[in-house]
């Protein structure tokens, strides 16, 4: 074995000493004069020291040193190298010390798929389970549980449901035990991958659901929408905690359906004593929003006023847009104009909210002094706002020109809503043909929405051939999926007369089993429970 000048002499004894800052850590070492090499151990237990310290970095130095002195570590050490190259975030190092090794052992493989994972070089981590396989190892349930973590990455997640497969098959061959955190990993992929049934499967052979895993599920089940598979989850969970019944209200508050229940749950939550966190909050004020129930909407207002959120951005625009769709616009200013930072979610909630509260003069003006005064860019929402405000104010010229600058100054790519809510601005102005002309100079093909707005301009101005013209476009993109496109041409041929065509119109939604959505309404009104 060489020297290492890191080490200046022999190592007779190596002492890991902290100084009352726990930041540095030194090695009591003996007189230089013996001469003698470092022993693996004494080195071993320098390694392990750098590891466990705040400044893991100031170990690197060691490797500098073995590769300058051509000492040949031991596996152990080389394991160790390892370990502090990835605590150092320095993956390239990490690799090199594995590639070194004669015969990588299945704990340097773990350590070496683990911080890939963490690092997001998800098909690396992937790479070597392959090459671990391929050696004739078996991974063991931390292998695989570091697997199933790495495809639930976003750059994987599209293939994870067979990747999550494939290692459920080789656990079930490799008769690993499948523990609670081996259990959870797949239960979460599986959820996450879409498919639920599989995870249901695993989640009904653990011997015990662990709240984490009951999350999962239930998340899963709100998701796809199965409601009541998700309420028997729930049910059974006897351990409760914030963040499973925050699982619930989110998937209840997604739906006018069931916001009702989102805010049972959001009573009971406090009948228990928990107490609603951020997420709670957020989701309980998306199904006020849903339902129009401003009394409520009010009530949680002023149950996170006393909390530490009531001054997040996030609130603020949230309570915001449930003021604005309550049709409280003087409420949700008062929360706009209290914001001590506002970002372009808040303006463009505030934005949106005078457009469909028939003030479009005001909307606009809040879009200039967002751009002009305060500097804030806007983003695709906020665009789509302001262009649908025009529509309602009438200002056709004003409307051209926010859809122009939106490419030109800030370099946003129009989405087909924007086309839509274009289409609508100039039929709504009566101008018919100039909206079917923007249509047909569209750069992409238009789908069904654009040519439902000009289908709405035309019976509202009484264009049967333009209405033709869009209700047949309509029909071949969706033939079935749009009765309100057929109830359309077939009233605005019933208000010019043309009742020969109507009775054919009627005979093809027969014919075609199309039947004429039923129409709803909802009344804000104030919960059985108060809050």
């Amino acid at each position: 074995m060489g020297k290492l000048s890191l080490l200046k002499s022999s190592i007779s004894s190596s002492r890991i000493i902290s100084n009352p800052n726990h930041s540095l850590i030194q090695t009591e070492t003996s007189s230089s004069s013996h001469g003698h090499p470092p022993t693996a151990a004494s080195l071993s237990l320098l390694l392990q020291s750098y590891i466990n310290s705040d400044t893991p970095w100031h170990g690197q130095k060691i490797h500098t040193n073995i590769i300058k002195t051509g000492y040949i570590p031991n596996t152990n050490i080389s394991i160790k190298l390892l370990i502090l190259h990835l605590k150092c975030s320095c993956l390239l190092y990490a690799r090199q010390v594995f590639d070194d090794l004669r015969q990588p052992t299945l704990t340097a493989y773990n350590y070496m798929i683990a911080g890939y994972t963490k690092h997001g070089e998800v098909v690396e981590s992937l790479n070597l389970v392959r090459r671990l396989v391929s050696c004739n190892e078996k991974p063991d349930g931390y292998t695989f549980s570091m697997i199933l973590k790495a495809s639930t990455s976003d750059s994987i997640l599209p293939f994870g449901c067979r990747i999550g497969k494939e290692v459920h098959a080789q656990i079930v061959k490799s008769y690993v035990v499948v523990d609670d955190v081996l259990s959870t990993a797949l239960v979460d992929l599986y959820v996450k991958s879409g498919r639920v049934d599989y995870a249901r499967r695993v989640f009904d052979f653990m011997n015990e659901k662990d709240i984490v895993c009951s999350t999962s599920m239930i998340s899963g089940y709100m998701r796809q929408g199965y409601v009541e598979d998700a309420e028997e989850i729930f049910n059974k969970t006897t351990h409760k905690d914030v963040v499973v019944f925050n699982a619930m209200i989110e998937g209840y508050s997604k739906s006018i359906e069931t916001s009702k229940k989102a805010m049972n749950i959001y009573i009971n939550m406090q009948r228990f004593d928990f107490k609603p966190n951020m997420s709670t909050f957020a989701s309980i004020i998306g199904a006020c929003s849903l339902l129009s129930a401003s009394e409520v909407g009010q009530q949680v207002h002023g149950q996170l006023m006393k909390t530490e959120f009531s001054t997040n951005i996030k609130m603020g625009s949230a309570l915001i847009d449930m003021y604005s769709k309550c049709g409280k616009i003087e409420d949700a200013r008062t929360v706009f104009d209290g914001m001590n930072v506002k970002n372009v979610f808040s303006w463009t909630s505030m934005i949106d909210g005078y457009g469909k509260n028939s003030d479009p003069n005001e909307a606009l003006e809040l879009f200039d002094r967002m751009q002009n005064v305060y500097h804030i860019t806007p983003n695709h929402v906020t665009f789509l706002s302001a262009i649908s405000a025009c529509g309602h104010a009438g200002l056709v010229s004003k409307g051209q020109e926010i859809f122009k600058i939106m490419e030109k100054d800030y370099l946003l790519k129009p989405h087909m809503e924007h086309y839509a809510c274009m289409v609508d601005l100039l039929g709504r102005a009566g101008r018919v043909n100039q909206a079917f002309q923007f249509v047909m100079g569209m750069p992409e093909k238009p789908n069904s929405d654009v040519w439902a707005a000009l289908l709405s301009s035309c019976r509202l101005h009484g264009d049967v051939e333009m209405a033709s013209i869009a209700a047949n476009e309509l029909f071949k993109l969706s033939s079935d999926s749009r009765p309100g496109a057929y109830v359309a041409l077939s009233n605005t041929l019933a208000d010019v007369g043309r009742w020969d065509s109507v009775s054919e119109i009627r005979e093809v939604m027969k014919m075609r089993n199309i039947i004429k959505d039923s129409g709803s309404s909802w009344i804000g009104t104030e919960t059985d429970d108060g809050l």
